[in-house]
């Protein structure tokens, strides 16, 4: 059933006009502080004493004073209506500037990888700027969850978002330790990962994840098994170089340890490719300065080749 609203449409109407006749005892003075005739002043107070059903002033030709309804209405009008005008300026200069909070929705893997390169400049870059990263593994809804922005694998955007491309494409490599192949052959296709133990990962959904691969241009998802469940890519990561089992990862993610030595790369003829990362945001006509700001961080960032301003 539809609701009123509590408060009646054109319920402020007059209030500032009150306000100013009560502070001057005047309407004309009132009429000049506001830039208006003195008439409009007084069928604004008028219409405001009908809307009320009291009268608030009482008029002679000298002077204007104040009814004891019109004393109540001003005592307690006053401060409410200066916290309106207050709140309108707060909410104009977030407008106009990059400040206030920013809040990001981000998975956990992309923090170490993408974002700490990112805030330390940004944050030097706009100190009025309060950055709060909530660092998770499901999707979550960015405007009714009330954040900003997010970063999603370009898979995961909604049709509805504006997405800013973080990194190009990049495939999902398997990967093991030298310590797991002293003991286990290399797998050189899919079907030899039914004899190896696979790290696997639980989606937000609680869902396992299968591995995903490219098998001569068609898409082919494989059921694989192993002793570890992860529920984020870091963690599968550190196990795959303790020698636990073979794990599926972003390549990003895994190049440094490859260089190193620490891992090793299998099946790269099969490894599929993502579209990358992006930050994504709601389609909205205005962006407020805070985000803006982020956003053109980012490209500037990347135009850098990782070397923020």
């Amino acid at each position: 059933m539809k609701q009123n609203f509590t408060v009646r449409q054109g319920a402020l109407d007059g209030v500032e006009a009150f306000l100013c006749v009560a502070r001057h005892r005047s309407f004309r003075k009132a009429a000049a502080e506001l830039g208006v005739t003195p008439s409009a002043i007084s069928q604004a107070v008028r219409v405001l004493e009908a809307r009320i059903g009291a009268a608030l002033f009482v008029r002679t030709t000298r002077s204007v004073g104040l009814t004891q309804a019109g004393e109540r209405f001003f005592s307690r009008a006053k401060p409410a209506f200066e916290e309106l005008v207050a709140a309108s300026e707060v909410a104009r200069d977030l407008g106009q500037r990059p400040a206030g909070l920013l809040r990001l929705s981000v998975p956990r893997a992309i923090v170490p990888l993408l974002l700490e390169p990112l805030l330390a400049s940004f944050c030097r870059a706009y100190p009025e700027v309060e950055v709060e990263i909530a660092a998770s593994k499901e999707v979550v809804d960015l405007a009714a969850e009330g954040f900003d922005a997010g970063i999603r694998l370009g898979h995961l955007v909604a049709a509805d978002m504006v997405a800013v491309p973080l990194t190009p494409p990049f495939r999902l490599v398997v990967v093991g330790s030298p310590a797991y192949f002293a003991g286990h052959k290399r797998p050189r296709r899919t079907d030899d990962l039914r004899q190896h133990a696979c790290l696997r990962w639980r989606r937000s959904t609680g869902a396992i994840a299968t591995w995903s691969f490219n098998d001569d241009g068609q898409a082919a998802e494989i059921a694989v098994w192993g002793p570890l469940i992860a529920s984020d890519f870091p963690t599968m990561l550190g196990a795959a170089m303790e020698g636990i089992g073979l794990a599926q990862l972003p390549e990003p993610m895994v190049s440094n340890a490859v260089k190193a030595g620490k891992l090793v790369r299998v099946l790269d003829g099969y490894a599929p490719t993502l579209p990358g990362v992006f930050l994504c945001y709601p389609d909205r006509r205005q962006i407020m300065p805070k985000l803006r700001a982020f956003i053109d961080h980012v490209k500037d960032h990347k135009a850098g080749g990782g070397k923020a301003r």
